[in-house]
């Protein structure tokens, strides 16, 4: 299966293991409750769809390495403790808590979230003095003399052997008390991922014409060569950040994080080209409409790969804006809420509540659950943000407000202005985006008429999160229009090889 596949299972999985019955217990024993164990090629994400389960589950995360650890620190260190049996003292051998299981205990403490996952990461790689207390550990959830807390679920991971030279295969009595998943590179599935990420729009084009390049662990005679979703990714943020610091991207540069010479210096050739594009095409103005005749001349004349790499950085200059717009929205829904929260407490009574200390107690609130959220390793950074600009609002609004009373109470009218300003930017900002995306159909209308690229332009709108999103509230008839015929010219290729297959 696929990453995203594995990842929807185990959502499943951790659901159905917290479910609960009418009396508050857990529906499947812990005993009963196998560990998933994800077992695939190192880089594909396997870390990543634990922190996402657990964001979207409202859940804890505790996530460790096994490669690091001796039997010490997993299982704890043993100590002699005095106990009395039938009126008689005797020296008993206990041990102290494992690290892991008191990170679980320190992680509930800290955030307030009763449940989670325990990710174990690299399983199969265990010191050989540890190996022989996972057997208990899979079974029973103990490590030492203490437990994984109730609610607390068990996921795995480990890589095949022929990945790692340090993985201990695990016998049949181990397998049998695990939920095995077997995980393989994906492309396809990493490329949406990649588009909710931002990963850097020449990556994802690069990709897109040489899907091979994606994932490759290879044996040479220099030693092993390898590229991974997780190189791809860490290269993207460095890319980004260069751009921003206008610092020049050298091959040495892509190699430290593609290890493989032959793809890093394509790919190095191609992110040259990629920003040559760029400068040729002139994308800020093909967006304002304004699109010059030697671009769509030389687009039309293009090659498919190049009009790809031109569509592509257009998509991705639409996609942000759009996704901009969409975060806002979210933002301002979250304000909303504990704007209500303050005006409901500043009627009650006689109507004297202190806004300005309403507002300072709804922007603490909410740094508390953010806090909280972080603590427990389960809030994306998308939620974060959105956080955060409310939370910067309410303190933001508190201060002018205490500027603006001179001496009077302060209304919730003037609270309303401020919110209505930002809904009107938002409105101003949605509109400018809708006009960009507007001129992007017009320009692939003028210049590839019907062609491959229209079919490209609305599915990537389609399958892209923010941008479906986006579309879905605001509406482009641009897209309305093109999918209904991209649509109907589907359903007559169904309806033709239906025909055929009559054979009348």
């Amino acid at each position: 299966m696929n990453i995203r596949q594995a990842k929807e299972y185990i959502k499943d999985c951790v659901r159905i293991y917290l479910k609960k019955d009418e009396f508050g217990e857990y529906r499947i024993p812990v005993v009963r409750q196998r560990p998933v164990f994800l077992l695939g090629a190192p880089g594909i994400g396997k870390t990543a769809i634990m922190e996402q389960i657990a964001q979207e589950l409202g859940i804890a995360l505790v996530s460790y390495s096994m490669t690091h650890h001796t039997r010490q620190s997993a299982l704890g260190l043993p100590f002699i403790n005095k106990k009395e049996y039938g009126g008689e003292e005797y020296s008993v051998s206990e041990y102290t808590m494992s690290e892991i299981i008191a990170s679980v205990y320190e992680t509930m403490e800290e955030s307030g979230v009763r449940e989670g996952i325990l990710f174990l990461d690299e399983i199969n790689c265990v010191s050989e003095t540890l190996a022989p207390s996972m057997l208990q550990f899979l079974q029973y959830k103990v490590f030492g003399r203490h437990k994984v807390p109730d609610g607390w679920v068990v996921v795995t991971a480990g890589n095949p052997p022929e990945y790692n030279k340090s993985v201990r295969e695990f016998d049949v009595v181990t397998m049998d008390r695990l939920k095995i998943l077997d995980v393989e590179a994906d492309y396809k599935t990493w490329k949406e991922y990649a588009v909710e990420q931002g990963i850097h729009n020449a990556i994802i084009n690069y990709l897109d014409i040489k899907k091979d390049h994606f994932y490759r662990i290879e044996a040479t005679m220099a030693g092993k060569t390898y590229v991974t979703a997780r190189g791809w990714e860490d290269l993207s943020e460095i890319l980004q950040l260069y751009e921003e610091e206008k610092l020049p991207v050298e091959e040495e540069l892509i190699s430290q994080y593609i290890r493989n010479d032959k793809i890093a210096r394509e790919f190095s050739a191609y992110y040259d080209l990629y920003q040559k594009y760029k400068r040729d095409y002139q994308i800020p103005q093909i967006l304002m409409g304004q699109a010059p005749e030697s671009a769509c001349e030389r687009a039309k004349a293009a090659s498919f790969d190049e009009r790809l790499s031109l569509l592509g950085m257009l998509l991705d200059t639409v996609q942000a804006d759009m996704k901009e717009i969409v975060e806002t929205a979210d933002y301002l829904k979250e304000l909303i809420l504990s704007l209500k929260a303050v005006k409901a407490l500043s009627a009650e009574g006689d109507g004297s509540a202190d806004v300005e200390k309403l507002l300072e107690a709804q922007a603490e609130r909410l740094e508390k659950r953010m806090i909280s959220l972080k603590k427990a390793n389960s809030l994306s950074k998308t939620e974060q943000k959105k956080q955060k600009r409310a939370i910067a609002f309410l303190y933001r609004t508190q201060k002018q407000c205490t500027q603006n009373k001179a001496g009077m109470p302060v209304e919730f009218s003037q609270i309303e202005q401020l919110f209505n300003a930002e809904t009107a930017q938002m409105k101003q900002n949605t509109m400018a985006v809708k006009e960009r995306l507007h001129h992007l159909f017009a320009f692939v209308e003028r210049v590839f008429e019907d062609g491959n690229e229209m079919l490209i332009l609305v599915t990537e709108l389609t399958v892209g999160e923010h941008s479906a999103r986006f579309i879905g509230m605001f509406g482009c008839e641009d897209y309305a229009r093109h999918n209904e015929k991209l649509l109907l010219s589907e359903r007559r290729d169904e309806l033709q090889e239906e025909i055929a297959a009559l054979q009348l």
